[in-house]
């Protein structure tokens, strides 16, 4: 584990000791304020630009489609998580929109 403060990866307003090395060299940092807001909020930070996204669970859970990650999305709603994501819509749009429009032309079938 690193040692020392860094800025947080959710919020990046504040320095914080609390971190978690999620791959070797790869270290998040979450402050207290931040882990409060994941008990109503589903936070997900991208693991190649940065950004970071917070949404309400509530709004998250009745706008999913899918069944089976609505159910998911469900079994974790009393947890705090804060989840990584490959890529987001602000580094990679192109790679997201294929993505949509793969998953989109199946449920079609």
């Amino acid at each position: 584990m690193k040692k020392g403060y860094g800025q947080c990866s959710v919020c990046k307003d504040r320095e914080t000791l609390q971190h978690v090395e999620i791959a070797p060299a790869t270290v998040i940092y979450v402050c207290s304020a931040c882990i409060e807001k994941a008990q109503d909020n589903f936070i997900w930070i991208c693991m190649t630009c940065g950004k970071s996204y917070v949404r309400p669970k509530k709004l998250v859970i009745t706008r999913i489609k899918d069944l089976e990650l609505k159910k998911a999305y469900m079994l974790c709603e009393d947890l705090l998580i804060i989840q990584g994501i490959d890529m987001c819509i602000a580094c990679s749009p192109e790679r997201i929109l294929d993505y949509a429009e793969m998953h989109e032309s199946v449920m079609e079938c």
